[in-house]
């Protein structure tokens, strides 16, 4: 099985336009691909600012806060409060949204998937042993609150916080251990044409 650890201090972080923060990306299919080309992409933020999203047509994300006291989400004018309780909100990028930091600068993880390519399901994770989906091509298992170590063909691979190991789909069980959570991110190719506009989730 083709595995890769991505380590979050090789990551290069770039800064955004209008100052509110930077992003770094982790990884993207096709590589190289560019925001728009791209079937799926996985990026950091650190968010520093208030301020509107960028806007991203076709597009289906999800965002997971790892670090800071949260941000409340404003989506088509509708608020969700995204915290340590609640991290993660899912929506559409075509969805007009506005972030408004609770208290103090937060860092996020963003999955994107193009809507009629791709489609991502993110869980959180803990020691003992995960399964992916059998249609999942490939998978991310970022570490959050500590250590985490994930073993893969007898092979251990050593993740610290905000590390990121990249692997191809398998029906093998994963074994995790480590001290608290870790998030699991899964890409599998969209077989619909065309997907219905949904409305915003953070289960």
């Amino acid at each position: 099985m083709a595995a890769r650890v991505i380590r979050n201090a090789d990551l290069v972080r770039v800064a955004w336009k209008n100052g509110g923060g930077t992003t770094a990306e982790v990884a993207a299919f096709p590589e190289g691909s560019g925001f728009d080309t791209f079937g799926w992409r996985i990026s950091m933020a650190d968010v520093e600012s208030d301020g509107p999203f960028s806007v991203f047509p076709d597009i289906d994300r999800t965002l997971i806060v790892v670090e800071g006291n949260g941000i409340e989400l404003d989506v088509e004018g509708v608020p969700f409060r995204l915290d340590r309780a609640s991290p993660k909100l899912s929506f559409s990028g075509e969805d007009a949204t506005v972030g408004r930091l609770l208290s103090g600068p937060i860092r996020d993880i963003n999955v994107m998937t193009r809507r009629g390519q791709f489609r991502h399901r993110t869980r959180f994770v803990q020691s003992g042993v995960a399964l992916l989906a059998e249609d999942t091509e490939t998978a991310f298992i970022v570490a959050l609150d500590g250590p985490f170590d994930v073993t893969l063909d007898s092979a251990i691979l050593s993740l610290q916080v905000l590390d990121a190991l990249m692997l191809d789909g398998t029906q093998d069980l994963i074994q995790l251990s480590g001290n608290g959570r870790a998030i699991l991110i899964e890409l599998a190719q969209d077989q619909s044409e065309s997907l219905a506009h949904e409305s915003p989730t953070s289960s």
